[in-house]
């Protein structure tokens, strides 16, 4: 009887208390909206239009995070799971923020569990954990703090209820710390994700082949047209995007046929005196005639912004409209001119400082535009020309190194090249070069190695798995795939066969049904 009464008060009686408590501290939904403004803006995926991996991880997570928030508000409702979350979180502020990871230069990487109880601690857990403001809460914890602090006798307060484990085991209720410790060590293994994921990924693979066939015969039929090495592109945009993007490139040149004859290779053009952007040069003093890209063609990227990248390649803003376009072709033979002003930089700074080779690092985020290359380097040659350091002319060749705007000292990267800053000291540059040479050849040899090793387990993985296709973000390094890749031709799973698989940091399925698993799975 004892038993009976204690349940029924649980239930019923218990449950009433419980909402009375929770009731001080609930937000309404419109509150908890107007709160997490800061936070939609910076996940939002409407913001991530060039970023899909990253919005469709958004996108999943806000969902849950809704439902979470919903369960919440409903009375009378059970307590939701704990959840594992992560967002991609846009720097909104002149400067990333250094605690978290960052993927590119606009964003970075957060995970946090949910497991508060009420609106409002799950709204401030959610700001803090993305390191937001709650400023503008202030008023609302003020408030809270006061009702705390006036509570009259025999009036409900905020205390969640420890119970004695046994009272779970009796009455099958969820433990909540249980299932909160559960939620943070516990991520799904490999097969287990691939068994809830293979059919949705073979479904939109499927769906998608008619596209991927469309834009091999587009991407196929213009490099043959316009005389091109290549077309790529800097994100990973979905095929029904790059499709377009390629469609639109191809309106272009059935509609003005002279704006992209330029393209092509066998251009002779006669060098004088030049001006690109403010930037103004004299070639006289290299050369009086230069044949550019003279017997091969143009390799054309899709990417955020139009003009010419580090590495001599045509990007085409997917933003921009064909005039904007067109303009570009017309000043390629300037941008040509400028690569090469940027590779006899290169070749000065060599010869200046013992043979080292001056690399450009693509890196994820914005490509580093010509003139940005141009500039840095001439900065870079015009401090170092006039200090003549004593360094062997050979002693520093087969190494190489990059240039930095935004770092103040050198440093020596785990992959073996240089990061010197532009304005570095020339006396500490000497000195750094010299003491860390051996170091930076042993690291070369190290990567060398490590990168063809790679190559050959991918190969070998492809194969082993029947995998379509076997490809990785370019932040997973080379020590963490050739593991990966071990650990996936032990596992051997079949449903990953004839599936494009990406690895990555996360889990997800892409919109055209490639899976994106980490490359620190979980067997």
């Amino acid at each position: 009887m004892y038993v009976t009464t204690f349940l029924r008060y649980v239930r019923l009686g218990g449950r009433c208390v419980c909402a009375r408590m929770v009731q001080r501290r609930n937000l309404s939904g419109a509150d908890a909206i107007n709160a997490l403004r800061p936070f939609y803006f910076a996940v939002h995926p409407d913001f991530f239009g060039r970023h899909p991996r990253e919005r469709e991880v958004n996108d999943n997570s806000l969902k849950r995070l809704n439902g979470y928030l919903e369960n919440l508000q409903k009375p009378g409702a059970r307590s939701p799971k704990p959840a594992n979350l992560t967002f991609y979180v846009r720097d909104t502020k002149e400067k990333a923020d250094s605690s978290g990871s960052l993927l590119a230069s606009e964003f970075r990487s957060v995970t946090f569990t949910l497991q508060s109880k009420d609106v409002l601690s799950t709204v401030l857990d959610v700001l803090r954990s993305c390191s937001l403001s709650v400023e503008h809460m202030q008023d609302v914890l003020k408030d809270e703090t006061e009702k705390s602090s006036t509570q009259q006798p025999g009036t409900a307060f905020y205390r969640p209820i420890k119970w004695d484990k046994t009272y779970y085991t009796f009455t099958g209720f969820r433990d909540p710390e249980q299932e909160l410790e559960q939620a943070r060590r516990v991520e799904p293994t490999l097969s287990l994700w691939l068994r809830n994921n293979e059919s949705e990924a073979t479904k939109k693979q499927n769906a998608s082949l008619p596209r991927r066939e469309e834009l091999k015969r587009l991407k196929r039929e213009l490099i043959q047209k316009l005389g091109l090495l290549d077309i790529r592109w800097q994100r990973k945009w979905g095929v029904a995007h790059k499709c377009s993007q390629l469609q639109s490139l191809g309106r272009l040149s059935t509609q003005s046929p002279e704006a992209l004859h330029i393209l092509r290779g066998n251009h002779e053009n006669r060098i004088h005196e030049m001006t690109l952007d403010g930037l103004n040069f004299h070639c006289a003093q290299m050369f009086t005639q230069i044949s550019f890209f003279s017997e091969t063609g143009h390799v054309i990227v899709f990417t955020d912004q139009s003009g010419m990248n580090a590495s001599g390649h045509v990007m085409l803003g997917t933003m921009d409209v064909h005039h904007q376009w067109t303009k570009l072709f017309e000043r390629l033979p300037s941008y040509r001119s400028l690569f090469q002003q940027s590779d006899w930089l290169k070749e000065r700074i060599s010869h200046l400082l013992g043979g080292i080779q001056v690399i450009h690092i693509e890196r994820m985020g914005p490509a580093l535009p010509l003139e940005e290359l141009y500039s840095t380097l001439n900065t870079f040659h015009k401090r170092l020309f006039p200090q003549r350091l004593s360094l062997h002319p050979r002693s520093m060749q087969g190494l190489t190194m990059s240039l930095e705007n935004d770092r103040s000292t050198p440093c020596l990267h785990e992959m073996g090249h240089f990061i010197i800053p532009t304005m570095c000291d020339t006396l500490q540059l000497q000195n750094f070069l010299q003491s860390q040479a051996q170091e930076a050849r042993r690291r070369m040899r190290r990567k060398d190695k490590l990168e063809a090793e790679e190559e050959d387990i991918i190969s070998s993985c492809l194969q082993d798995l029947s995998l379509h296709s076997l490809s990785k973000e370019p932040s997973v390094l080379s020590s963490q795939m050739i593991p990966c890749c071990r650990r996936l031709m032990e596992e051997r799973s079949p449903q990953m066969q004839g599936l494009h698989l990406y690895i990555s940091h996360f889990y997800s399925v892409m919109q055209d049904g490639d899976l994106c698993i980490p490359w620190d799975w979980k067997g």
